[in-house]
């Protein structure tokens, strides 16, 4: 099974993809947040080259695991456009993927401006990637 991440900014959103067996996530682009709450041209064409089966949107949380400040936000946004999209959406602990996401980067080489465009697919293909390593575990346990 497909899945699409979403990680929902003010301004921008991450989205990162599944290869088809629900095993590895990886990024895909990030897109001004107004683009995919529209579904603009290249959010209908994501969705069309991924074809997901649901939609794994990251859930702001304090780090004591409250719902952080944007989790209203994010949970209406996310709901709206899986609702255009008609597809299931689950909700996943984001906490600290944006700052990993940022580690990595800069591992990388890259420097805080050149990362700007790309902390929010990466961010997003990590709660992914945590998403579908849970998933596949309850499966081979409940196997």
């Amino acid at each position: 099974m497909r899945a699409l991440a979403l990680d929902i900014g003010q301004k921008r959103i991450g989205i990162a993809a599944s290869d088809l067996t629900g095993t590895i996530a990886s990024p895909v682009k990030v897109l001004p947040a107004q683009e995919v709450l529209s579904r603009g041209k290249s959010f209908v064409r994501i969705l069309e080259d991924y074809e997901p089966e649901l939609l794994v949107c990251g859930r702001p949380k304090t780090m004591s695991g409250e719902d952080g400040p944007q989790a209203a936000r994010v949970i209406e946004q996310g709901k709206a456009i899986a609702k255009a999209c008609q597809l299931p959406i689950e909700f996943v602990d984001e906490r600290l993927s944006s700052a990993e996401a940022k580690r990595i980067l800069h591992e990388e080489g890259y420097s805080e401006k050149t990362m700007r465009g790309r902390v929010d697919m990466v961010a997003a293909s990590l709660f992914l990637q945590t998403w579908l390593d849970a998933r596949n575990d309850e499966g081979r346990t409940d196997g």
